[in-house]
C-alpha cells in the first residue's frame, strides 16, 4: 500500500518505549526459577527412576528365589515320597522276615513237642492268624492227652482245644485214633524258652501204651 503525505510535513519518527528495569529483572528471575524447577524435577525423576529400577530388580531376584525354592520343595516332596515307598518296602521285608523266623520257631516247637509223645504223628498243620489247626493219628487216647499237656507246658501255645478224637481204621493191624485240635500261638512265646520248659515235662510224662483190642 502507498501512503501520500498531503500535509507536506515531515512525519515524526516513532519513539521507542523504554522497558522498566524491574520488568527485566522479573523476566530473568522467572527464567531462573523455571530452570531451577526443571533441574529439581529432573533430579527427583532420576531418583525415583533409580528406586523403581532397584525395586524391579529386587522383585526379579525374589521371583527367581521363589522359583528356586519351589523347585527345592518339589525335590523334597519327591524325596519324601520315595522315602515313604522305601520305608514301606522295608516294613514289608521286615514283616516277612519276622513271619519266616516265627514260622521256623513254630515248626521247631511243634516238631519238638510231637517227638516227645510216643505213638503219635501229625498229618496236617495249618496256621490261621494266631490259631494253629492240627490233625493227626495216635495209637491211643493217652497219646493225644499227652500231646495236649506238652503243648500247654511249652509256654508257646495258649488255649489248646481238642475238636475231635475217634477211632478209625487207618491201620488195619493196629488200633489208631484220628484227632483234630487247635492251639492259640502266644506272641510272647519263644522257641528256646518253650523247649527249655517243655523238656522236663516231656521226660516226666511217659506215653501210656495203647490198650490191646478195640474199645
Amino acid at each position: 500500500m502507498i501512503r501520500i503525505n498531503l500535509l507536506g510535513q515531515v512525519r515524526p519518527k516513532a519513539t521507542k518505549t523504554a522497558v522498566p528495569m524491574e520488568a527485566g529483572v522479573q523476566v530473568v528471575f522467572f527464567i531462573v526459577a523455571v530452570l531451577v524447577a526443571a533441574v529439581v524435577l529432573f533430579t527427583v525423576w532420576r531418583h525415583q527412576k533409580s528406586e523403581l529400577d532397584a525395586t524391579l530388580k529386587r522383585i526379579q531376584a525374589l521371583n527367581a528365589e521363589k522359583a528356586s525354592l519351589q523347585q527345592v520343595k518339589r525335590d523334597v516332596e519327591q524325596y519324601e515320597s520315595q522315602k515313604a515307598i522305601l520305608q514301606q518296602r522295608i516294613n514289608v521285608i521286615e514283616t516277612l522276615q519276622r513271619n519266616r523266623t516265627g514260622g521256623q520257631e513254630l515248626l521247631q516247637m511243634v516238631a519238638g513237642t510231637v517227638v516227645r509223645v510216643d505213638s503219635l504223628w501229625l498229618t496236617s498243620l495249618e496256621r490261621k492268624g494266631d490259631s494253629l489247626e492240627m490233625a493227626g493219628e495216635a495209637g491211643s487216647i493217652n497219646a493225644i492227652a499227652n500231646l495236649i499237656t506238652q503243648l500247654k507246658r511249652s509256654n508257646y501255645f495258649g488255649k489248646v482245644e481238642i475238636k475231635e478224637a475217634k477211632e478209625d481204621d487207618l491201620v488195619k493191624t493196629a488200633q489208631t485214633f484220628g484227632f483234630t485240635m487247635s492251639a492259640v500261638v502266644q506272641p510272647q512265646g519263644s522257641g528256646g524258652e518253650g523247649q527249655a520248659q517243655a523238656q522236663p515235662a516231656g521226660a516226666a510224662a511217659t506215653a501210656q501204651p495203647a490198650p490191646k483190642g478195640r474199645s
